[in-house]
């Protein structure tokens, strides 16, 4: 008896994605940290890099309260703030009531969305494996976790809050719980902008499921109801704030020069970097655009559910079409996660042998870039 719970817990499928994915975490971290260290930096300073000061002092003053708010210009600007989403800041807030610091509690938050975000993944792989295993669902965490410029999972910013809820979001839309995909969907419009993309995904879905699904017409409807409250309240909220009904895109605009112009910016970086003496970072970043998009046009032809798929392409163009911050654009790729899918079903019919290779090789180039990034590109993130 004791053998046979042993060998169950041993193989259940959450362990050994949080396994998986705390190894090639831990692996990513040290080789940032090796990096910095011949740079003359800490760890701590790249992993609080960037955006990752503004969600520390969010997390200590507030947004009435946060001191030295510039624009683009460098000209003071007191909504800047607002540009960032509140949920992330909270939590860590709330880790620090536990007696924390600002910088142990902006990791500790980071570190527990990424474990939740495995778990995900994992069910999100037993719905798309051709055989209902968690082999596509083990190759998926370790290609997102190891994935160029996936650092960011360990730093103080939203990206591994986002991705949980969002991951969980997408889990609940493909099992039919829709009060699970509503809520977190919501949670992820607190997280980040681009959750209207998943907000979208999930009230698209519930929709067709009132009129499909009889016997589940009133839980889709509420978490239809439910998912686009938390994205809509923020930039209603900050509509109020600024008096404008555009006052989060105007922020945007005003603090990072970053609005939406359907890719125009994106397209001439592109040719630039393909025709010009780039640098390493600018090349992968071209690269791994131009994969994102193949591997969109590729998920159609396997046959990927359509909310995954939706959801992926919808955060690619996003990503693609927006100006401002050229060289981040990897990182706001990474929330499309099913783009990967392709690739790990690929991979899970492979001999077990090709497949750790291959995925090895994935996480040992994406920590090296990250770390590159971190330490040797200025604006990176």
């Amino acid at each position: 008896m004791f053998e046979r719970v042993f060998t169950h817990l041993s193989w259940s499928p959450y362990p050994r994605a949080i396994a998986l994915y705390v190894v090639i975490r831990t692996a990513s971290v040290q080789l940032l940290d090796l990096l910095a260290a011949r740079r003359g930096a800490t760890l701590t300073d790249r992993l609080t890099a960037w955006d990752g000061q503004w969600y520390l002092r969010l997390a200590v003053h507030g947004y009435a309260d946060l001191p030295g708010t510039l624009d683009a210009a460098r000209q003071p600007y007191s909504d800047a703030p607002m540009a960032f989403f509140p949920l992330y800041p909270r939590l860590v807030g709330a880790v620090m009531w536990l007696g924390s610091d600002v910088v142990t509690a902006a990791l500790t938050v980071s570190v527990i969305a990424g474990l939740v975000l495995a778990c995900g993944l994992i069910r999100i792989g037993r719905a798309v494996s051709p055989d209902g295993g968690d082999r596509t669902g083990l190759l998926l965490v370790a290609l997102w976790a190891g994935a160029p410029m996936a650092i960011v999972f360990s730093m103080a910013y939203t990206e591994a809050v986002f991705c949980a809820f969002a991951v969980w979001a997408l889990v609940g839309v493909l099992e039919r719980r829709w009060m699970l995909a509503g809520l977190c969907a919501f949670a992820a419009g607190l997280s980040r902008s681009t959750a209207v993309v998943l907000v979208a995904v999930v009230v698209v879905a519930a929709v067709i499921a009132v009129f499909r699904h009889a016997e589940k017409r009133w839980w889709a409807l509420a978490g239809a109801v439910v998912a686009p409250l938390g994205v809509a309240g923020y930039l209603g909220f900050v509509a109020y704030r600024t008096g404008s009904w555009t006052g989060w895109q105007d922020i945007e605009l005003r603090g990072w020069n970053t609005e939406f112009d359907f890719g125009a910016e994106t397209a001439d970086s592109v040719l630039v970097r393909l025709t010009g003496d780039e640098s390493v970072f600018s090349t992968v970043t071209v690269l791994s655009l131009l994969g994102a998009v193949a591997l969109a046009v590729v998920a159609g032809f396997v046959r990927v559910p359509w909310p995954l798929t939706l959801y992926g392409v919808g955060v690619l163009l996003l990503a693609i079409g927006t100006r401002g911050l050229p060289d981040a654009k990897i990182r706001f790729i990474l929330p499309a996660f099913p783009l990967l899918i392709p690739i790990a079903i690929g991979l899970s019919k492979r001999r077990t042998v090709t497949a750790v290779a291959a995925a090895t090789a994935w996480v040992v180039l994406g920590a090296w870039f990250s770390a590159h990034a971190l330490t040797a590109w200025q604006y990176a993130i």
